[in-house]
């Protein structure tokens, strides 16, 4: 066995705002379980997007300082191929408002219509009350709506989402909970807490709370860091409105943060402190605070272990194909056994290396029906110590590779015996 070293106009401002008559968009309101098909860079030629709204997308999807996604485009007219509307999926208070945005293909300089959620018809005369000034008003934009301008739809949005903030923050305060109404006094100090009310026919009222933690800046932490937006993480507190519960109970809480700092840490693998009687979110949130801290310097530290693991590889292995040189979460090497050669994928967990790497071998000489290569089940069971130094590390897993590389070849044999 031995390695190979290859080289590397608009009327009425009030008729633009309107109520979507759908269900209710009810999916799982957790960051880090959306799957949802992302719709960027889009052109005429391949989405049938006219370009002057395209432009608008684009941009916002470039530009926005949160993850807004597009869920669904069609056509306004049944005789027109151009996509002209689209839903989007807009984070709040860790779930996604669904709003439609109304584009008209045979009146493109005109502003958009907006179709917010059913459950949202209050939204549109709260916009009408506000006061203030009427230039930062979402109502002003759409008055004076430029087409030429890419920037307006995100503005537009993002002007939007401000006020349904204060809408939403104007509908928990108005709820009839004395402990709500004291939870919110104690966090009104606390910059980007956000809330809502949510109720159903067939379901208790609830108000959710969104506690952004940690003041730190997590993109900072790491040398390299790839993420385009900042990362954050929430505390998640849910509390049944108290008409409906006999007694006070403790709120629900969950640990939610944006999808990206899966690769620097798991809020799965954070056990929340426990929320003893009478406690209330001034007294919880500095403990829970104290004790994330800790374990994101801890997380932090761990990226240069995982680094000089993959940097011990060349002496057992040779040069990596590939590594991850951010996070160091995976690493490739191409290695050979007589005229057989095959890929072993290192997969390096978050707490390496009180967790062993997870090894995947792929052929390059064997290929499915599909003409993808055969790959090995994920092997995560071989000899293995973290007190270990990192140089033996490799060479443990090299020659449990030798030892390997005979059965997954025959493996690979009989399933192309099998096509």
């Amino acid at each position: 066995l031995y390695c190979h070293l290859p080289a590397p106009d608009f009327p009425n401002t009030f008729e633009n705002l309107k109520f979507r008559e759908t269900n209710k968009f009810d999916e799982s309101c957790e960051f880090q379980h959306q799957s949802f098909q992302r719709f960027e860079k889009l052109t005429m030629a391949n989405e049938g997007v006219p370009p002057i709204f395209a432009a608008q997308l684009n941009y916002l999807l470039s530009h926005s300082p949160f993850p807004i996604r597009v869920e669904q485009m069609w056509s306004g007219s049944k005789n027109e191929p151009w996509l002209d509307r689209f839903t989007l999926l807009i984070p709040f208070c860790l779930d996604y408002i669904k709003w439609d945005v109304m584009y008209n293909v045979h009146s493109p300089l005109s502003a958009p219509d907006l179709i917010f959620g059913p459950d949202d018809e209050r939204f549109p005369p709260f916009l009408l009350s506000c006061g203030g000034d009427q230039t930062k008003s979402p109502l002003h934009i759409l008055s004076n709506w430029n087409s030429k301008d890419p920037s307006r739809l995100l503005s537009l949005i993002l002007q939007l989402r401000e006020f349904y903030s204060a809408y939403q923050r104007k509908r928990v305060g108005e709820v009839d909970d004395d402990r709500v109404k004291f939870e919110i006094s104690t966090m009104l100090a606390r910059e980007g807490i956000e809330m809502s009310l949510s109720s159903g026919a067939e379901k208790p009222e609830e108000v959710k709370f969104a506690v952004p933690l940690l003041d730190t800046n997590l993109n900072s932490m790491v040398p390299g860091c790839p993420w385009r937006h900042q990362q954050k993480i929430y505390l998640q507190v849910i509390y049944p409105i108290r008409k409906y519960q006999s007694a006070p109970s403790a709120p629900r809480l969950k640990l939610v943060s944006t999808p990206e700092l899966r690769s620097l840490f798991s809020v799965e693998d954070f056990k929340l402190l426990t929320w003893l009687d009478g406690m209330c979110m001034a007294e919880y949130l500095p403990a829970v605070e104290d004790t994330l801290q800790m374990q994101i310097v801890e997380a932090v530290s761990l990226i240069g272990i995982r680094r000089r693991f993959i940097e011990a590889l060349p002496s057992a292995f040779g040069r990596p194909l590939e590594a991850d040189a951010v996070f160091g979460r995976k690493a490739m090497v191409l290695v050979a056994n007589g005229v057989f050669t095959f890929l072993v994928h290192f997969l390096i967990p978050l707490q390496f290396p009180k967790q062993q790497p997870t090894l995947i071998l792929q052929s390059s000489q064997h290929f499915n029906a599909q003409g993808v290569p055969i790959r090995s089940p994920p092997v995560s069971e071989y000899p293995w110590s973290p007190r270990w130094e990192l140089s033996e590390m490799a060479l443990r897993i090299f020659d449990f590779v030798v030892e390997e590389s005979s059965n997954f070849k025959k493996s690979c044999n009989e399933a192309l015996q099998q096509r």
